[in-house]
Protein backbone atom coordinates (compact mmCIF):
# COMPACT_ATOMS: atom_id res chain seq x y z
CA UNK A 1 0.00 0.00 0.00
CA UNK A 2 1.45 3.38 -1.04
CA UNK A 3 2.13 6.27 1.31
CA UNK A 4 -0.50 8.42 -0.42
CA UNK A 5 -3.10 5.67 0.03
CA UNK A 6 -2.28 5.38 3.72
CA UNK A 7 -2.52 9.13 4.16
CA UNK A 8 -5.84 9.23 2.33
CA UNK A 9 -7.24 6.42 4.48
CA UNK A 10 -6.06 8.16 7.66
CA UNK A 11 -7.56 11.46 6.48
CA UNK A 12 -10.88 9.78 5.70
CA UNK A 13 -10.88 8.10 9.10
CA UNK A 14 -10.22 11.41 10.84
CA UNK A 15 -12.95 13.16 8.83
CA UNK A 16 -15.42 10.40 9.66
CA UNK A 17 -14.52 10.58 13.35
CA UNK A 18 -14.97 14.36 13.39
CA UNK A 19 -18.36 14.01 11.68
CA UNK A 20 -19.51 11.52 14.32
CA UNK A 21 -18.22 13.73 17.11
CA UNK A 22 -20.19 16.72 15.78
CA UNK A 23 -23.32 14.57 15.59
CA UNK A 24 -22.65 13.28 19.11
CA UNK A 25 -22.47 16.83 20.49
CA UNK A 26 -26.01 17.44 19.25
CA UNK A 27 -27.59 14.93 21.61
CA UNK A 28 -26.38 17.08 24.50
CA UNK A 29 -27.84 20.04 22.58
CA UNK A 30 -31.14 18.14 22.26
CA UNK A 31 -31.76 16.74 25.73
CA UNK A 32 -30.01 19.27 27.98
CA UNK A 33 -32.97 21.61 27.49
CA UNK A 34 -35.06 19.07 29.41
CA UNK A 35 -32.56 19.08 32.27
CA UNK A 36 -32.45 22.88 32.33
CA UNK A 37 -35.94 24.12 31.58
CA UNK A 38 -37.92 21.22 33.02
CA UNK A 39 -35.95 19.63 35.83
CA UNK A 40 -34.00 22.62 37.09
CA UNK A 41 -36.28 25.62 36.55
CA UNK A 42 -39.97 25.02 35.97
CA UNK A 43 -41.13 21.60 37.08
CA UNK A 44 -39.91 21.67 40.69
CA UNK A 45 -41.74 24.84 41.80
CA UNK A 46 -44.70 24.19 39.49
CA UNK A 47 -45.27 20.56 40.53
CA UNK A 48 -44.86 21.63 44.16
CA UNK A 49 -47.60 24.26 43.69
CA UNK A 50 -49.85 21.68 42.00
CA UNK A 51 -49.25 19.27 44.89
CA UNK A 52 -50.06 22.02 47.40
CA UNK A 53 -53.31 22.69 45.50
CA UNK A 54 -54.26 19.04 46.05
CA UNK A 55 -53.00 18.90 49.67
CA UNK A 56 -55.17 18.40 52.74
CA UNK A 57 -55.41 21.12 55.44
CA UNK A 58 -52.22 19.80 57.07
CA UNK A 59 -50.26 20.22 53.83
CA UNK A 60 -50.07 16.55 52.87
CA UNK A 61 -50.99 14.71 49.67
CA UNK A 62 -51.74 10.99 49.71
CA UNK A 63 -50.42 9.13 46.64
CA UNK A 64 -51.46 5.47 46.98
CA UNK A 65 -52.67 6.35 50.48
CA UNK A 66 -49.18 7.35 51.68
CA UNK A 67 -49.01 10.71 53.51
CA UNK A 68 -46.40 12.91 51.82
CA UNK A 69 -45.72 16.57 52.58
CA UNK A 70 -46.55 18.47 49.39
CA UNK A 71 -43.19 20.25 49.50
CA UNK A 72 -41.38 16.87 49.33
CA UNK A 73 -43.41 15.35 46.48
CA UNK A 74 -41.10 16.56 43.70
CA UNK A 75 -37.95 15.28 45.43
CA UNK A 76 -39.56 11.90 46.09
CA UNK A 77 -40.64 11.66 42.43
CA UNK A 78 -37.05 12.24 41.31
CA UNK A 79 -35.93 9.49 43.69
CA UNK A 80 -38.55 7.07 42.38
CA UNK A 81 -37.47 7.73 38.80
CA UNK A 82 -34.02 6.31 39.50
CA UNK A 83 -35.51 3.07 40.76
CA UNK A 84 -37.14 2.65 37.35
CA UNK A 85 -33.87 3.61 35.67
CA UNK A 86 -31.89 1.12 37.77
CA UNK A 87 -34.09 -1.68 36.45
CA UNK A 88 -33.84 -0.53 32.83
CA UNK A 89 -30.28 0.72 32.29
CA UNK A 90 -28.27 -2.48 32.89
CA UNK A 91 -30.70 -4.44 30.71
CA UNK A 92 -30.57 -1.92 27.85
CA UNK A 93 -26.81 -1.41 28.22
CA UNK A 94 -26.03 -5.12 28.01
CA UNK A 95 -28.37 -5.50 25.02
CA UNK A 96 -26.64 -2.58 23.26
CA UNK A 97 -23.17 -4.04 23.80
CA UNK A 98 -24.19 -7.53 22.70
CA UNK A 99 -26.11 -6.46 19.61
CA UNK A 100 -23.97 -3.46 18.65
CA UNK A 101 -27.22 -1.63 17.79
CA UNK A 102 -27.20 1.39 20.04
CA UNK A 103 -28.99 3.80 17.72
CA UNK A 104 -32.44 2.14 17.74
CA UNK A 105 -32.31 1.92 21.54
CA UNK A 106 -31.17 5.56 21.77
CA UNK A 107 -34.05 6.62 19.53
CA UNK A 108 -36.62 4.67 21.60
CA UNK A 109 -35.42 6.15 24.89
CA UNK A 110 -35.12 9.70 23.54
CA UNK A 111 -38.58 9.79 21.99
CA UNK A 112 -40.22 8.19 25.02
CA UNK A 113 -38.75 10.95 27.19
CA UNK A 114 -39.63 13.66 24.69
CA UNK A 115 -43.24 12.45 24.47
CA UNK A 116 -43.62 12.39 28.27
CA UNK A 117 -42.21 15.92 28.45
CA UNK A 118 -44.60 17.21 25.80
CA UNK A 119 -47.49 15.68 27.77
CA UNK A 120 -46.55 17.93 30.72
CA UNK A 121 -48.68 20.56 28.96
CA UNK A 122 -51.63 18.67 30.47
CA UNK A 123 -50.36 19.28 34.02
CA UNK A 124 -52.77 21.80 35.54
CA UNK A 125 -55.15 22.16 38.46
CA UNK A 126 -54.42 19.52 41.09
CA UNK A 127 -53.03 16.83 38.77
CA UNK A 128 -49.96 16.20 40.86
CA UNK A 129 -50.09 12.44 40.27
CA UNK A 130 -49.99 12.99 36.50
CA UNK A 131 -47.03 15.32 36.99
CA UNK A 132 -45.20 12.77 39.12
CA UNK A 133 -45.85 9.97 36.62
CA UNK A 134 -44.64 12.03 33.65
CA UNK A 135 -41.55 13.10 35.61
CA UNK A 136 -40.71 9.47 36.40
CA UNK A 137 -41.10 8.38 32.75
CA UNK A 138 -39.14 11.34 31.36
CA UNK A 139 -36.32 11.06 33.90
CA UNK A 140 -35.94 7.30 33.44
CA UNK A 141 -36.01 7.65 29.65
CA UNK A 142 -33.43 10.43 29.73
CA UNK A 143 -31.22 8.34 31.99
CA UNK A 144 -31.32 5.40 29.57
CA UNK A 145 -30.68 7.64 26.56
CA UNK A 146 -27.74 9.39 28.25
CA UNK A 147 -26.22 6.04 29.16
CA UNK A 148 -26.30 5.03 25.49
CA UNK A 149 -25.05 8.45 24.39
CA UNK A 150 -22.13 8.43 26.84
CA UNK A 151 -21.12 4.92 25.79
CA UNK A 152 -20.29 6.25 22.31
CA UNK A 153 -17.44 8.39 23.72
CA UNK A 154 -14.73 5.67 23.78
CA UNK A 155 -15.71 4.69 20.22
CA UNK A 156 -15.68 8.16 18.61
CA UNK A 157 -12.65 9.70 20.38
CA UNK A 158 -9.14 8.31 20.98
CA UNK A 159 -7.79 8.66 24.54
CA UNK A 160 -5.97 11.93 23.94
CA UNK A 161 -9.14 13.62 22.60
CA UNK A 162 -11.70 12.52 25.17
CA UNK A 163 -11.42 15.35 27.71
CA UNK A 164 -11.84 17.91 24.92
CA UNK A 165 -14.67 16.03 23.15
CA UNK A 166 -16.56 15.43 26.39
CA UNK A 167 -16.16 19.08 27.41
CA UNK A 168 -17.44 20.30 24.03
CA UNK A 169 -20.49 18.05 24.40
CA UNK A 170 -21.33 19.60 27.76
CA UNK A 171 -20.70 23.08 26.33
CA UNK A 172 -23.18 22.36 23.52
CA UNK A 173 -25.76 21.31 26.09
CA UNK A 174 -25.35 24.40 28.22
CA UNK A 175 -25.45 26.65 25.14
CA UNK A 176 -28.78 25.10 24.15
CA UNK A 177 -30.07 25.50 27.71
CA UNK A 178 -29.12 29.19 27.66
CA UNK A 179 -30.82 29.81 24.32
CA UNK A 180 -34.09 28.15 25.28
CA UNK A 181 -34.12 29.76 28.73
CA UNK A 182 -33.99 33.20 27.10
CA UNK A 183 -37.09 32.31 25.09
CA UNK A 184 -38.72 30.85 28.22
CA UNK A 185 -37.97 34.03 30.16
CA UNK A 186 -39.57 36.21 27.47
CA UNK A 187 -42.70 34.06 27.41
CA UNK A 188 -42.97 33.81 31.18
CA UNK A 189 -42.43 37.50 31.93
CA UNK A 190 -44.66 38.72 29.07
CA UNK A 191 -47.31 36.01 29.24
CA UNK A 192 -50.09 38.61 29.43
CA UNK A 193 -48.86 40.15 26.18
CA UNK A 194 -49.10 36.73 24.54
CA UNK A 195 -52.63 36.28 25.88
CA UNK A 196 -51.86 33.31 28.16
CA UNK A 197 -51.95 32.83 31.91
CA UNK A 198 -48.83 32.28 34.02
CA UNK A 199 -49.74 28.62 34.46
CA UNK A 200 -50.22 28.15 30.72
CA UNK A 201 -46.89 29.86 30.02
CA UNK A 202 -45.12 27.42 32.34
CA UNK A 203 -46.83 24.46 30.69
CA UNK A 204 -45.82 25.72 27.24
CA UNK A 205 -42.21 25.97 28.44
CA UNK A 206 -42.37 22.39 29.73
CA UNK A 207 -43.88 21.00 26.53
CA UNK A 208 -41.54 22.94 24.24
CA UNK A 209 -38.56 21.23 25.89
CA UNK A 210 -40.00 17.92 24.70
CA UNK A 211 -40.39 19.24 21.17
CA UNK A 212 -36.78 20.50 21.18
CA UNK A 213 -35.54 17.18 22.56
CA UNK A 214 -37.32 15.14 19.91
CA UNK A 215 -36.46 17.43 17.01
CA UNK A 216 -32.70 17.73 17.53
CA UNK A 217 -32.32 14.02 18.36
CA UNK A 218 -32.53 13.45 14.60
CA UNK A 219 -29.00 14.88 14.15
CA UNK A 220 -27.09 12.27 16.21
CA UNK A 221 -29.32 9.50 14.86
CA UNK A 222 -28.23 10.46 11.33
CA UNK A 223 -24.51 10.85 12.10
CA UNK A 224 -23.63 8.23 14.70
CA UNK A 225 -23.00 4.70 13.46
CA UNK A 226 -23.34 1.32 15.10
CA UNK A 227 -20.31 -0.95 15.34
CA UNK A 228 -20.01 -4.74 15.40
CA UNK A 229 -20.24 -6.05 18.96
CA UNK A 230 -17.21 -7.47 20.73
CA UNK A 231 -17.31 -11.20 21.38
CA UNK A 232 -18.95 -11.81 24.74
CA UNK A 233 -20.20 -14.71 26.80
CA UNK A 234 -23.60 -15.08 28.38
CA UNK A 235 -27.02 -13.63 27.65
CA UNK A 236 -28.87 -10.54 28.69
CA UNK A 237 -30.67 -11.14 31.98
CA UNK A 238 -33.77 -9.39 33.33
CA UNK A 239 -33.31 -6.02 35.07
CA UNK A 240 -32.00 -6.69 38.58
CA UNK A 241 -30.19 -9.87 37.52
CA UNK A 242 -28.39 -7.97 34.77
CA UNK A 243 -27.48 -5.23 37.27
CA UNK A 244 -26.04 -7.92 39.55
CA UNK A 245 -24.13 -9.42 36.61
CA UNK A 246 -22.68 -6.01 35.71
CA UNK A 247 -21.60 -5.42 39.32
CA UNK A 248 -20.00 -8.88 39.46
CA UNK A 249 -18.04 -8.09 36.31
CA UNK A 250 -16.98 -4.75 37.79
CA UNK A 251 -15.57 -6.57 40.79
CA UNK A 252 -12.92 -7.92 38.43
CA UNK A 253 -11.91 -4.27 37.92
CA UNK A 254 -11.85 -2.96 41.52
CA UNK A 255 -10.13 0.32 40.63
CA UNK A 256 -12.84 1.13 38.07
CA UNK A 257 -15.40 0.32 40.73
CA UNK A 258 -13.58 2.56 43.21
CA UNK A 259 -13.77 5.53 40.81
CA UNK A 260 -17.44 4.82 40.12
CA UNK A 261 -18.19 4.78 43.84
CA UNK A 262 -16.53 8.17 44.27
CA UNK A 263 -18.43 9.54 41.27
CA UNK A 264 -21.76 8.17 42.50
CA UNK A 265 -21.24 9.99 45.79
CA UNK A 266 -20.13 13.44 44.64
CA UNK A 267 -22.34 13.52 41.55
CA UNK A 268 -25.31 12.62 43.73
CA UNK A 269 -24.67 15.92 45.49
CA UNK A 270 -24.23 17.85 42.22
CA UNK A 271 -27.44 16.53 40.70
CA UNK A 272 -29.46 17.14 43.85
CA UNK A 273 -28.29 20.76 43.97
CA UNK A 274 -29.31 21.16 40.31
CA UNK A 275 -32.74 19.60 40.75
CA UNK A 276 -33.62 21.24 44.09
CA UNK A 277 -32.03 24.70 43.78
CA UNK A 278 -35.15 26.29 42.27
CA UNK A 279 -37.30 24.84 45.07
CA UNK A 280 -34.82 26.23 47.62
CA UNK A 281 -34.88 29.64 45.95
CA UNK A 282 -38.65 29.88 45.70
CA UNK A 283 -39.72 28.24 48.95
CA UNK A 284 -36.94 29.23 51.40
CA UNK A 285 -35.59 32.48 49.93
CA UNK A 286 -38.90 33.74 48.56
CA UNK A 287 -37.47 34.55 45.12
CA UNK A 288 -39.70 35.06 42.10
CA UNK A 289 -39.85 32.68 39.15
CA UNK A 290 -38.25 35.30 36.90
CA UNK A 291 -35.31 35.62 39.34
CA UNK A 292 -34.86 31.86 39.35
CA UNK A 293 -34.91 31.72 35.54
CA UNK A 294 -32.35 34.51 35.38
CA UNK A 295 -30.08 32.72 37.86
CA UNK A 296 -30.28 29.43 35.96
CA UNK A 297 -29.62 31.31 32.72
CA UNK A 298 -26.47 32.72 34.33
CA UNK A 299 -25.45 29.18 35.29
CA UNK A 300 -25.93 27.99 31.70
CA UNK A 301 -23.91 30.83 30.16
CA UNK A 302 -21.00 30.47 32.59
CA UNK A 303 -21.11 26.67 32.37
CA UNK A 304 -20.19 26.86 28.68
CA UNK A 305 -17.00 28.75 29.56
CA UNK A 306 -16.47 26.61 32.66
CA UNK A 307 -16.67 23.33 30.74
CA UNK A 308 -14.23 24.50 28.07
CA UNK A 309 -11.93 26.18 30.62
CA UNK A 310 -11.73 23.15 32.90
CA UNK A 311 -11.08 21.00 29.83
CA UNK A 312 -7.99 23.14 29.21
CA UNK A 313 -6.97 22.91 32.86
CA UNK A 314 -7.13 19.13 32.57
CA UNK A 315 -4.55 19.23 29.79
CA UNK A 316 -2.10 20.87 32.22
CA UNK A 317 -2.99 19.34 35.58
CA UNK A 318 -4.84 16.17 34.59
CA UNK A 319 -8.54 15.36 34.84
CA UNK A 320 -8.37 13.90 38.35
CA UNK A 321 -6.74 16.96 39.96
CA UNK A 322 -9.09 19.30 38.14
CA UNK A 323 -12.14 17.38 39.37
CA UNK A 324 -10.83 17.39 42.95
CA UNK A 325 -10.44 21.17 42.75
CA UNK A 326 -14.01 21.51 41.54
CA UNK A 327 -15.28 19.47 44.52
CA UNK A 328 -13.61 21.91 46.90
CA UNK A 329 -15.38 24.74 45.07
CA UNK A 330 -18.71 22.90 45.30
CA UNK A 331 -18.31 22.44 49.06
CA UNK A 332 -17.54 26.12 49.68
CA UNK A 333 -20.37 27.25 47.42
CA UNK A 334 -22.95 25.04 49.10
CA UNK A 335 -21.84 26.18 52.54
CA UNK A 336 -22.26 29.80 51.45
CA UNK A 337 -25.75 28.98 50.14
CA UNK A 338 -26.93 28.11 53.64
CA UNK A 339 -26.39 31.72 54.75
CA UNK A 340 -28.12 33.46 51.83
CA UNK A 341 -30.57 36.08 53.14
CA UNK A 342 -34.24 35.72 52.34
CA UNK A 343 -35.60 37.91 49.55
CA UNK A 344 -32.15 39.08 48.35
CA UNK A 345 -31.53 37.93 44.76
CA UNK A 346 -27.96 39.32 44.55
CA UNK A 347 -26.54 36.56 46.75
CA UNK A 348 -28.44 33.92 44.79
CA UNK A 349 -26.93 35.23 41.55
CA UNK A 350 -23.42 35.07 43.06
CA UNK A 351 -24.11 31.50 44.09
CA UNK A 352 -25.35 30.70 40.58
CA UNK A 353 -22.17 32.20 39.06
CA UNK A 354 -19.96 30.02 41.27
CA UNK A 355 -21.97 26.91 40.37
CA UNK A 356 -21.83 27.70 36.67
CA UNK A 357 -18.05 27.95 36.61
CA UNK A 358 -17.53 24.44 38.04
CA UNK A 359 -20.68 22.61 36.93
CA UNK A 360 -19.93 21.69 33.33
CA UNK A 361 -16.27 20.93 33.85
CA UNK A 362 -16.74 18.61 36.81
CA UNK A 363 -19.32 16.59 34.87
CA UNK A 364 -17.50 16.57 31.52
CA UNK A 365 -14.16 15.50 33.01
CA UNK A 366 -15.82 12.81 35.12
CA UNK A 367 -17.37 11.34 31.99
CA UNK A 368 -14.15 11.37 30.01
CA UNK A 369 -12.11 9.99 32.93
CA UNK A 370 -14.55 7.11 33.41
CA UNK A 371 -14.39 6.29 29.67
CA UNK A 372 -10.71 5.38 30.16
CA UNK A 373 -11.65 2.91 32.91
CA UNK A 374 -14.20 0.89 30.91
CA UNK A 375 -13.04 -2.49 29.49
CA UNK A 376 -13.32 -2.52 25.68
CA UNK A 377 -16.61 -3.96 24.41
CA UNK A 378 -18.55 -3.19 27.61
CA UNK A 379 -19.09 0.55 27.14
CA UNK A 380 -22.89 0.69 27.38
CA UNK A 381 -23.09 -1.85 30.20
CA UNK A 382 -20.56 0.04 32.34
CA UNK A 383 -22.03 3.42 31.48
CA UNK A 384 -25.40 2.11 32.70
CA UNK A 385 -23.89 2.01 36.19
CA UNK A 386 -22.27 5.41 35.64
CA UNK A 387 -25.55 6.96 34.52
CA UNK A 388 -27.42 5.85 37.64
CA UNK A 389 -26.15 8.95 39.41
CA UNK A 390 -26.06 11.36 36.46
CA UNK A 391 -28.26 14.28 35.30
CA UNK A 392 -30.62 14.40 38.29
CA UNK A 393 -31.24 10.63 38.35
CA UNK A 394 -29.56 10.03 41.72
CA UNK A 395 -31.84 8.80 44.46
CA UNK A 396 -30.02 9.25 47.76
CA UNK A 397 -29.49 13.02 47.45
CA UNK A 398 -33.13 13.91 46.67
CA UNK A 399 -34.25 11.43 49.32
CA UNK A 400 -31.98 13.03 51.94
CA UNK A 401 -33.12 16.49 50.84
CA UNK A 402 -36.79 15.49 51.05
CA UNK A 403 -36.43 13.68 54.38
CA UNK A 404 -34.48 16.56 55.93
CA UNK A 405 -37.21 18.99 54.92
CA UNK A 406 -39.92 16.58 56.08
CA UNK A 407 -38.30 16.28 59.52
CA UNK A 408 -37.17 19.89 60.02
CA UNK A 409 -39.48 21.94 57.80
CA UNK A 410 -36.38 23.93 56.72
CA UNK A 411 -34.96 23.99 53.20
CA UNK A 412 -31.76 25.52 54.61
CA UNK A 413 -31.13 22.38 56.63
CA UNK A 414 -32.00 20.31 53.55
CA UNK A 415 -29.52 22.13 51.27
CA UNK A 416 -26.61 22.10 53.75
CA UNK A 417 -27.08 18.37 54.35
CA UNK A 418 -25.72 17.83 50.83
CA UNK A 419 -22.19 18.99 51.82
CA UNK A 420 -21.51 15.42 52.96
CA UNK A 421 -21.65 14.15 49.38
CA UNK A 422 -18.85 16.46 48.22
CA UNK A 423 -16.58 15.82 51.20
CA UNK A 424 -16.93 12.03 51.03
CA UNK A 425 -16.66 12.07 47.23
CA UNK A 426 -13.41 14.07 47.43
CA UNK A 427 -11.85 11.59 49.86
CA UNK A 428 -12.88 8.58 47.78
CA UNK A 429 -11.67 10.07 44.47
CA UNK A 430 -8.32 11.15 45.96
CA UNK A 431 -7.64 7.52 46.88
CA UNK A 432 -8.13 6.15 43.32
CA UNK A 433 -4.85 5.49 41.38
CA UNK A 434 -6.31 6.36 37.98
CA UNK A 435 -3.23 5.55 35.87
CA UNK A 436 -3.11 2.04 37.31
CA UNK A 437 -6.89 1.75 36.91
CA UNK A 438 -6.71 2.59 33.19
CA UNK A 439 -4.01 -0.01 32.59
CA UNK A 440 -5.93 -2.62 34.57
CA UNK A 441 -9.00 -2.02 32.35
CA UNK A 442 -6.90 -2.85 29.29
CA UNK A 443 -6.74 0.68 27.86
CA UNK A 444 -3.79 2.90 26.83
CA UNK A 445 -2.80 5.47 29.50
CA UNK A 446 -2.83 9.09 28.26
CA UNK A 447 0.16 11.29 29.02
CA UNK A 448 -1.99 13.59 31.19
CA UNK A 449 -4.75 12.06 33.30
Amino acid sequence: MGIDTVRTAASDETAGRRREQRGWYFYDWACSVYSTSVLTVFLGPYLTSVAKEAADPEGYVHPLGIPVRAGSFFAYSVSLSVIVAVLLMPLVGAAADRSGRKKPLLAAAAYTGAAATMCMFLLDGDRYLLGGALLIVANAAQSVSMMLYNSYLPQIAPPEERDAVSSRGWAFGYAAGSLVLVVNLVLYLAHDSFGVSESTAVRICLASAGLWWGGFTLVPLLRLRDRPPAAREGTTAPGLRQLAATVRDMRRHPLTLAFLLAYLVYNDGIQTVISQASVYGSEELGLSQSTLIGAVLLVQVLAVAGALGMGRLARTYGAKRTILGSLVAWTLTLGAGYFLPEGAPAGFFLLAAAIGLVLGGSQALSRSLFSHLVPPGKEAEYFSAYEMSDRGMSWLGPLLFGLTYQLTGSYRDAIVSLVAFFVIGFVLLARVPVRRAIGAAGNPVPEKI
